[in-house]
C-alpha cells in the first residue's frame, strides 16, 4: 500500500510538473514567435500572455495584440486572443476572439463585433502546425467598414477539413442566417432592386485547391491561393428566389479564373411581374 501511494505520489509530480512545462513552452513559443514576426519588420506586440487552466486545460491569452504585416498592409487589433487546448490533446486547439476587433486593409478599416466567433482547429504535431480541420461558428456577426459599408449576419457556420493526405486540397462546407451583404454586393447581384437586402439562407459545398499548404507560413510568409474550384452546391433562399450554382474553375498564377459555373433560378418569373 506504502509503494503504491508513492508510486501514485510519483505520477501526480510528474503530471502537474509536465503541464506547468507545456504551458511554459506555449507562452515563451507565442513570445519567440512575436519577437520573430519583429525582426521580419513587422509589427506584433502584446501587452501580456499568460497560461492557466491547470490541471486540466491550457487557455493561453494574449491581451492588448497588434499584428501588422508590412507586405500586404494588412494589420489586426485584439484586445485579447484566447488559445485552448485540453491537456491530453494539445493538437485540438480553440480559437476564441474577443466581441470586438479591428482589421485594417491599406483602402479601409473594418471595425468586427458578434456575439460569437470562435474556431476549433485541429492540427498536426509538429512545428509546421498544418491545418487538418477546422470548425468555425458565427453568432451575430456585424462588420462595419471606414468606406461607408457594413454587412451582417445572424449566424454561421464553416467547416474545413483536409481531403485525405493530400496537404493542398480541403473540403468546406458554409452555412449562413440571414445575411445582409454590404451595398456595393448587392448593387452588384441584384441592380435592379427587386429582391430584399437579406438573403435568408446560404448554403456552400465546395472542394478547393491551392499552391501551399495551410500552416503557419500562411500567416508568417504569403497566404496560400486557389489554383482549383469545385463548387459541387450553392443554394441561397433570398426573398422569392432560390438560386442554385455548380461548376468548376481553375485559376492561372495571376489569380483569373477559367471555367463553367452554372447557375439556376427559380422564381424568376414572379421577380420580373413584381418588376412589372
Amino acid at each position: 500500500m506504502r509503494k503504491l501511494l508513492l508510486l501514485v505520489l510519483v505520477l501526480a509530480a510528474v503530471a502537474v510538473g509536465a503541464w506547468f512545462a507545456w504551458a511554459q513552452v506555449q507562452t515563451r513559443g507565442l513570445n519567440a514567435w512575436l519577437a520573430e514576426r519583429r525582426a521580419e519588420g513587422w509589427v506584433a506586440e502584446a501587452a501580456q500572455i499568460e497560461t492557466n487552466g491547470f490541471p486540466v486545460r491550457f487557455d493561453t491569452r494574449a491581451t492588448a495584440l497588434e499584428l501588422a504585416d508590412p507586405a500586404t498592409g494588412l494589420a489586426l487589433s485584439l484586445p485579447n486572443l484566447i488559445f485552448t487546448s485540453q491537456s491530453l490533446s494539445p493538437t485540438a486547439i480553440r480559437a476564441v476572439l474577443p466581441p470586438e476587433f479591428r482589421i485594417a486593409t491599406p483602402r479601409e478599416r473594418i471595425e468586427v463585433s458578434s456575439r460569437r466567433f470562435d474556431a476549433l482547429l485541429s492540427v498536426d504535431p509538429g512545428p509546421s502546425l498544418g491545418l487538418r480541420r477546422a470548425d468555425v461558428a458565427l453568432g451575430a456577426l456585424a462588420l462595419a467598414s471606414s468606406a461607408g459599408w457594413t454587412a451582417t449576419l445572424d449566424g454561421g457556420e464553416a467547416v474545413v477539413q483536409r481531403a485525405g493526405d493530400d496537404p493542398l486540397t480541403y473540403q468546406t462546407t458554409f452555412q449562413s442566417q440571414n445575411l445582409r451583404p454590404a451595398q456595393p454586393v448587392l448593387d452588384r447581384l441584384d441592380p435592379t432592386g427587386l429582391l430584399p437586402p437579406e438573403i435568408e439562407t446560404l448554403r456552400v459545398r465546395a472542394t478547393a485547391t491551392f499552391d501551399r499548404p495551410w500552416d503557419r507560413r500562411a500567416i508568417e510568409d504569403r497566404r496560400p491561393q486557389v489554383t482549383a474550384l469545385d463548387l459541387s452546391g450553392l443554394t441561397a433562399v433570398w426573398g422569392p428566389a432560390r438560386l442554385e450554382a455548380a461548376g468548376t474553375l481553375d485559376v492561372d498564377a495571376q489569380g483569373r479564373p477559367t471555367g463553367r459555373i452554372t447557375v439556376r433560378a427559380t422564381n424568376w418569373r414572379e421577380m420580373l411581374q413584381v418588376a412589372r
